[in-house]
């Protein structure tokens, strides 16, 4: 089945690779934020942990991606969505619990618009039972129209859920105000 059910265990995951990511980038200016569907409490997902490392000073982009570098990531651009870049392992340095643990790893400035999205929806799906069970719902629906197909399903959500979101992250500016 291609979306799990919820579990805390994600939580715990979410800090099993900080640690190990911190490790590797110790003495550098920087915040990790947990994002994405498994960092909302009673979400049902894809098991996969999204990561968000947040930087201020422009400098420290540089240290950050030779600690990545050092701890066996590559630097793999943006992705066509600016300052957001992201970063894959490479097999090069040799640690089970990155090795095993299927995550997303991008590094963003803390003005970027990908990481302010990615945190206002987090925060708003955190707060709104409503908004949580939609998503869910909607997330079921494309894995069921998708064949549990894991790029199908990841084309499907990038057509039909950027409009949810889009509406999630205004209420989440409006209510923060």
């Amino acid at each position: 089945m291609l979306i799990e059910k919820y579990t805390p265990n994600w939580i715990k995951i979410f800090t099993d690779i900080k640690l190990k990511i911190d490790e590797g980038l110790h003495g550098i200016d920087y915040s990790i934020e947990h994002i994405g569907s498994t960092a909302v409490p009673n979400l049902d997902s894809k098991a996969i942990i999204d990561i968000d490392i947040i930087y201020s000073i422009e400098a420290d982009w540089y240290k950050i991606k030779a600690g990545l570098a050092a701890i066996g990531y590559d630097h793999h651009g943006n992705q066509g969505i600016e300052d957001r870049d992201v970063f894959k392992r490479n097999g090069k340095w040799i640690c089970e619990t990155l090795d095993t643990i299927k995550h997303h790893l991008y590094v963003c400035p803390i003005n970027s618009k990908a990481l302010e999205r990615h945190i206002l929806s987090r925060d708003f799906l955190r707060k709104n039972d409503w908004a949580r069970l939609a998503y869910q719902q909607m997330k079921y629906e494309l894995a069921e129209k998708a064949y549990q197909d894991k790029k199908l399903y990841a084309e499907l959500k990038e057509l039909n859920v950027n409009d949810f979101i889009d509406s999630i992250i205004e209420k989440e500016r409006t209510t923060s105000v």
